[in-house]
C-alpha cells in the first residue's frame, strides 16, 4: 500500500499506475468516511475511538489524515498522524499522511487516488481534512459518509448557518459532550442551523449526535449511524449516484488545474462522455490529446 501511494503521488500518468487505479475503483469495497471541523474540535481524538471501535469490530481501517503543506518542504507537516495512537503490529489498520498542497478545500488533489486505492482494500476508509474551516467543504467531493465536528462554547453558532457548511455533513458531532450544557447548546445551535437549511431533500436528514471521545461516550450511536447513513445509500441508490458525481467533479478539477479554462473548454466533449471509463483513464486520455495540441 506504501509503495501504491508512492506511486499515485509521483508517477500519475503511467501506464501501470492508471491500470491499478482502473482495476481498485472497479473493485470498491470500502465505506468512505469524510471527517471534517476546525481544529481544536478532537478530530483526532474522536479518529482513535472510531479506530478502536472498527477494530473492535473485526474491520480493517485505512486513514487518510490530509495535513498543512510545509512551506520548506512542500509535504505534509505530519501533525495529524502523530496524534494517532495505532499499534504499529496491527495489520489491519494503515495510516498515511499527505498534504493539501495548495488546495483551499481541505483536500489535496492526489487524495482522491489514495483514497480508491485504499478503498479497494480496506472495509472502511477514513479521511480527516486539514480543518480550516468554512472553505473546507469538498470533503464532499470525496467521501460516502461526511461527519462534520463541533466544539461546545466555540461560538460558532452564526457559522453553522453557512450553507456552505450546512449543507455537507451527513452527521453532525457535538464533540466534548462532557461539558454539559455547552454541549446541550451547541446541539440546539446545530439543530436550529439544520431546519433553516433545505436539508433533506434527498431523503435523507442528517442527525445531530453529541459525544465524549475521550470518555468512550457515544462513539458506538455514531458507528451506528455511519452504518444506517450506508445501508441508506445502497438501498437508495444514492451511493452510485454519488459516487459518479465525485468522479467527474475530480476530472473536472484535474484538467482545470493542469490546463485551465482553455484546457476545459477544449476537453468538454470528453469530460462529459466519460460515463464508459473510470476517471483515471479518461484522465490520461484527455491529458494525451491535450497535450498533442498546438496551443492557441
Amino acid at each position: 500500500m506504501a509503495r501504491a501511494l508512492a506511486a499515485a503521488e509521483r508517477f500519475a500518468d503511467r501506464p501501470a499506475l492508471v491500470g491499478l487505479l482502473d482495476a481498485c475503483w472497479a473493485g470498491a469495497r470500502a465505506h468512505v468516511v469524510g471527517l471534517t471541523g476546525p481544529p481544536g474540535v478532537g478530530k483526532s481524538t474522536l479518529i482513535n475511538s472510531l479506530i478502536g471501535a472498527w477494530r473492535a469490530a473485526g474491520r480493517t481501517v485505512g486513514v487518510i489524515a490530509v495535513d498543512p503543506t510545509s512551506r520548506r518542504t512542500g509535504g505534509a507537516l505530519l501533525g495529524d498522524r502523530t496524534r494517532l495512537a495505532t499499534d504499529p503490529e496491527d495489520h489491519g489498520i494503515f495510516v498515511r499522511s499527505m498534504a493539501a498542497r495548495d488546495r483551499l478545500g481541505g483536500l489535496g488533489g492526489v487524495t482522491m487516488p489514495a483514497m480508491v486505492l485504499m478503498r479497494a482494500v480496506y472495509d472502511i476508509v477514513l479521511v480527516e481534512t486539514v480543518g480550516i474551516g468554512q472553505s473546507e467543504t469538498d470533503i464532499a467531493d470525496l467521501a460516502d459518509t461526511v461527519i462534520f465536528c463541533i466544539q461546545p462554547g466555540s461560538g460558532d453558532s452564526l457559522q453553522y448557518m453557512k450553507a456552505g457548511i450546512m449543507e455537507v455533513p451527513h452527521i453532525a458531532v457535538v464533540t466534548k459532550a462532557d461539558m454539559g450544557a455547552a454541549a446541550r447548546r451547541a446541539k440546539a445551535d446545530v439543530e436550529g442551523a439544520m431546519g433553516l437549511s433545505d436539508l433533506g431533500g434527498d431523503g435523507w436528514m442528517p442527525q445531530v449526535l453529541t459525544l465524549s471521545a475521550a470518555r468512550s461516550e457515544g462513539i458506538d450511536a455514531l458507528v451506528a449511524e455511519i452504518d444506517r447513513h450506508r445501508d441508506w445509500l445502497e438501498r437508495s441508490g444514492e451511493g452510485a449516484r454519488t459516487r459518479l458525481a465525485q468522479a467527474r467533479h475530480w476530472l473536472h478539477e484535474l484538467v482545470r488545474e493542469e490546463f485551465g479554462r482553455h484546457g476545459l473548454a477544449q476537453a468538454r466533449d470528453q469530460l462529459t462522455g466519460q460515463s464508459g471509463n473510470t476517471p483515471f483513464a479518461a484522465a490520461r486520455a484527455i491529458s494525451q490529446t491535450l497535450r498533442q495540441r498546438p496551443s492557441a
